[in-house]
């Protein structure tokens, strides 16, 4: 093979020297995209513009060039780059003309040159006359990649070849998927398009017009352009499905598509843990009837999910998307019946495009599993509020109020809607006379027991806890500060465009309130909770997840309003500008490198996934600092400033601490959580210890590391959280400047670690990188002979 490589050489050289000339120089490196910031976003908005105002070809077209990209160059091409490992020719080889720069990413193959000839590929099979444009571009692309200096002409060839093939795999799978199911799954639709590749001039010349064969008139005769197959036969009707099935059997495909792509994506491995899942994660090792800031439900899901697949980051969100899947399913079912089955389907693109759901999706905090129980209260609560409604539906509702609590304090606030709503809508008062909304209190009273018992044990910190988080033990200092970061968060969280149609929804309902009682009722489950927090926020800081659960009532009554034939084409139009933006924002979200794509790579310390990234990084800094500590034979531990650090870096550190050794699930739940009490093991990494309850952490005795490591040594870590970018760095991205980063402020070790230790010696920031970026800056201090 040595030859093959011999001439491969010789052909790069060729190309990348002797065939240099100034037009060159200016051409190639823009069909490369370099220099070229407006080419992404330009062919962003035209599969946009494709997909929301083109013809039913142009918008499949479209979809599957999406669909062959966002799945061919991230699971095929980039999985064999890296299995392969090739050097690019600015590593390996000497006098190489780099027009490009050099990188250190994998050669073989070239990924630019894969997605072009899979974009030609799916052009070609639904427009022929395609090629003679997108030939000559992804040819001239490749050949671009080895004059820049930055591939083999091997790897340009392994690029076309994979593309093509994986394009043409993916689109005769679609085509034969449609062929085989369409006609069960989406009769009526099916009959107008029978394939989604063939024109009707192809299927006419064919003899495949089975469109309009089906649409003659039957005579008992074949018409002249039926298939040679029914020769001799009556053609046979197309079945009659009732109206509006196909909406919500794609709703039902879209919801199982998009719960194999997340987890897909959380087994990808490219996003890790944030400090709340590391922390929870900690909690799930130590079941408890309740915790210091929130009750046991999600400890019991990431129980169970690691116990599933692991102490994997995977392992923790595992609940997380099947958490939205069975909320999609809840919420078409609701609008299909109550609505429409097309309002279901578009609801389900409104949730995937609004920024905070689709997080909601993905991380497993509180706020997934509670939007489940508070939407699913709600749905069963309407069905109990009906005039035939029956006691069981209104305990029902009551039972999943009370699981709702069990993870987060905020589904009490329910009860509130719930009052607010019969205070509205005198004809449903009348359930207040009969035993099922008390009985539904009392069952959700009832699910409330286990905090109130752990709660009384430990001399109610949680309502301490939460009440100071809501700002009430300090003074009000009134400020419009909360208000604008409240409104501007939401904005950006809640899709710019579904935000502003909500509330038109909310105020240009109210004068038609009579005509549907539905509009009332799921103003009062959701409006009351976003209106009072965005009050609350002129006295306190108020969180952008807080409103979590008033989000999916507001956007049902969008949907139901909007749906009025007399709002249709100008809610149409807010649709498609809203999906639009919202899905484009999601992939930047979930990928946030491409960014550097469309510009240079943002800084680490702004990029919007460093909460989420670089932490396992993270972790080995501090792992190597405290061997090194250990290195003269005396033990040696980790103290981190912030809970969060600490779940973080025991699920990260190498090799992971013993600590989360889980006992049995019933002795854990019922037995005592005391600092008195025997400890599970010993910890590697700790949080720095409190006089008072600061965390949970406070309450497992062998986190207690003065009573278990006297005498040892430690490094003690606290993060700096403040950006240390210089001022207006963003317009001088937007310009391709360098940006410079500021010194770490000094900073002092707390008074009461410098007490606990002997000596205490300052190691200095470390910037922990990722990518070449910096995405972390830790603050490290060696700590010698506890006392």
């Amino acid at each position: 093979m040595l030859w093959l490589q011999t001439i491969d050489t010789a052909l790069f050289h060729f190309i990348n020297r002797s065939l240099g000339n100034p037009f060159f120089d200016w051409l190639m490196p823009i069909l490369s995209g370099s220099g070229v910031p407006w080419f992404i976003p330009l062919v962003v908005a035209v599969i946009v513009i494709a997909l929301f105002f083109g013809s039913a070809r142009a918008r499949l077209c479209a979809l599957l060039v999406t669909l062959v990209i966002a799945i061919g160059d991230p699971l095929i091409i980039n999985t064999i780059k890296h299995a392969v490992g090739r050097p690019r020719p600015c590593m390996a080889l000497n006098e190489v003309v780099e027009r490009l720069g050099c990188t250190t990413s994998g050669s073989m193959p070239s990924a630019h040159s894969a997605n072009w000839f899979a974009m030609t590929t799916v052009l070609f099979l639904f427009y022929r006359r395609s090629w003679r444009f997108m030939l000559p571009m992804a040819l001239g692309v490749g050949f671009s990649r080895i004059y820049c200096g930055v591939h083999y002409p091997s790897d340009v060839l392994a690029g076309a070849l994979l593309g093509t093939g994986y394009a043409l795999a993916f689109t005769w799978g679609i085509e034969y998927a449609w062929q085989q199911l369409g006609k069960r799954w989406f009769p009526a639709w099916h009959a107008r398009m029978p394939s989604l590749l063939s024109t009707p001039e192809r299927r006419s010349a064919a003899g495949l017009n089975f469109m309009d064969a089906q649409s003659r008139p039957q005579t008992g005769a074949p018409g002249p352009d039926a298939s040679p197959s029914f020769a001799g036969k009556e053609p046979q009707p197309p079945r009659v499905t009732p109206a509006g099935v196909e909406w919500l059997r794609l709703s039902y495909l879209l919801i199982g598509v998009l719960l194999i792509a997340r987890w897909a994506y959380l087994a990808s491995g490219h996003i890790g843990l944030s400090e709340d899942e590391a922390y929870q994660w900690l909690w799930s090792k130590h079941l408890a009837l309740s915790y210091y800031s929130k009750p046991l439900g999600i400890a019991l899901l990431q129980y169970a999910g690691t116990h599933l697949w692991g102490d994997t980051a995977f392992g923790v969100r595992f609940c997380s998307p099947l958490c939205a899947a069975l909320l999609g399913l809840l919420m078409v079912r609701f609008m299909a019946r109550e609505v429409s089955p097309q309002a279901a389907f578009w609801l389900l693109l409104i949730v995937t495009a609004t920024p905070l759901l689709d997080v909601g999706a993905i991380l497993m905090t509180i706020d997934p599993p509670l939007v489940l129980f508070w939407s699913a209260a709600m749905v069963i609560g309407w069905r109990a509020v009906q005039p035939d409604g029956q006691t069981r539906h209104w305990l029902l509702a009551g039972l999943l109020l009370g699981v709702g609590f069990l993870f987060k304090y905020t589904a009490m606030l329910q009860i509130i809607c719930w009052a607010i709503y019969f205070a509205g809508a005198p004809a449903a008062r009348r359930h207040l006379r009969g035993p099922g909304p008390w009985l539904a209190l009392l069952i959700f009273l009832a699910c409330t027991t286990p905090v109130l018992l752990w709660n009384a044990r430990h001399h109610w910190i949680t309502v301490y806890h939460v009440a100071g988080d809501a700002g009430m033990h300090t003074e009000w200092q009134p400020t419009l500060n909360y208000f604008f970061d409240f409104t501007a968060a939401e904005f950006g969280l809640l899709n710019p465009v579904f935000f502003i149609g909500a509330f038109v929804a909310m105020f240009g309902f109210w004068k038609l309130r009579a005509q549907n009682p539905l509009w009332l009722y799921l103003f009062c489950m959701g409006a009351p909770v976003f209106v009072g927090h965005w009050l609350f926020s002129f006295h306190s800081r108020v969180l952008p997840n807080w409103i979590a659960v008033s989000v999916l009532p507001m956007f049902c009554l969008m949907v139901a309003y909007g749906s009025q034939p007399q709002h249709r084409r100008l809610a149409g139009i807010f649709l498609k500008a809203g999906i639009t933006l919202g899905l484009i924002g999601a992939v930047f979200l979930h990928d946030s490198d491409l960014i550097g794509r469309l510009n240079t790579p943002l800084p680490g310390e702004a990029d919007p996934s460093h909460r989420v990234r670089g932490w396992a990084e993270a972790a080995a800094v501090v792992e190597d600092a405290r061997a090194q500590l250990a290195a003269n034979g005396t033990p040696a531990f980790i103290i981190a400033d912030h809970y969060g650090l600490t779940g973080l870096f025991t699920f990260y550190s190498p090799p992971q601490s013993p600590a989360y050794v889980t006992e049995p699930l019933g002795t854990r739940l019922l037995g005592s959580d005391s600092r008195t009490a025997r400890p599970l093991s010993e910890p590697r990494v700790y949080c720095v210890d409190a006089d008072q309850p600061a965390n949970q952490l406070y309450f497992w005795p062998e986190y207690d590391y003065r009573a278990h490591r006297q005498g040892q040594n430690a490094i003690y870590v606290s993060q700096i959280n403040s950006s240390l970018l210089e001022k207006g760095w963003f317009w001088r991205w937007l310009k391709r400047e360098p940006i410079r980063s500021l010194p770490a402020p000094d900073a002092p070790i707390p008074p009461r670690m410098a007490a606990e230790f002997a000596r205490v010696t300052d190691l200095g920031v470390r910037d922990v990188y990722l990518k070449g970026r910096v995405f972390h800056r830790l603050h490290l201090w060696a700590c010698y002979n506890l006392r």
